[in-house]
């Protein structure tokens, strides 16, 4: 079992910068890809960043250049560091623990992010 916790989410105005991060329990935090989800009031989840165990870390569009996601193994965290925030980032951003069917799949219980003035 890995369990995974949000911290970080809050109220910000547009323009401005949060910076979730994720901490997961166990001892194979490494071996796992780290995902961050949102989803907002009557939208789908969304895949947001990803970084894979030994791999690029990848982005959906409308956050390229704006959000950066990294890990650190050694504390078994991950991060979202969100910039130039919009109004339409709000939601809850859910971080998740992909393992594949050998390690399995874990989500945390989401953080709210809200932009607004």
């Amino acid at each position: 079992q890995v369990q995974l916790v949000e911290s970080g989410g809050g109220l910000v105005q547009p323009g401005g910068s949060l910076r979730l991060s994720c901490a997961a329990s166990g001892s194979i935090f490494r071996l796992y890809n780290m995902n961050w989800y949102r989803q907002a009031p009557g939208k789908q989840r969304e895949l947001v960043a990803g970084i894979p165990r030994g791999g690029r870390p990848n982005y959906t569009d409308s956050v390229k250049g704006r959000f950066t996601i990294s890990r650190d193994n050694a504390k078994n965290t991950v991060y979202l560091q969100m910039n130039s925030l919009k109004p339409e980032d709000t939601a809850i951003y859910y971080c998740n623990a992909y393992g594949g069917l050998e390690y399995g799949d874990y989500w945390g219980e989401g953080t709210q992010v809200t932009v607004s003035s």
